[in-house]
């Protein structure tokens, strides 16, 4: 029998879903008024979903960024060495999209292995 841990939503989706050695994560959009603030809060968001299973960010090994503008990718590039090791980067997909959330610039979603 397969154990699967789930951190649910009030939505139609998980927040997270842990299978086996893996978690996969959902869409972690950031609340704030710019752009900086919206991509670390979506990161912070990140960190939280991942320690409900005692992972960190270093446990990352597949993102994907959707950005609103992609105007936005060296701002998010500059970020990401914040919250990453150099060396430690997951691998990642960034794209452009329009959001049904107007005021929403930037999502993130991944994919986290547990040791």
């Amino acid at each position: 029998m397969s154990k699967i841990k789930r951190i649910p939503t009030p939505f139609s989706y998980s927040d997270a879903v842990q299978a086996g050695d893996t978690v996969y994560l959902a869409l972690h959009r950031g609340f704030a008024e710019d752009f900086e603030g919206q991509c670390r809060n979506a990161l912070e968001g990140i960190r939280k979903s991942l320690a409900h299973f005692d992972l960190g960010l270093e446990s990352l090994v597949k993102v994907n960024v959707w950005l609103k503008h992609v105007s936005d990718l060296p701002r998010m590039e500059k970020i990401f060495f914040d919250y990453f090791e150099k060396d430690g980067f997951p691998v990642r997909m960034t794209s452009t999209t329009e959001f049904i959330d107007e005021d929403c610039l930037i999502m993130i979603d991944g994919v986290a292995f547990i040791e």
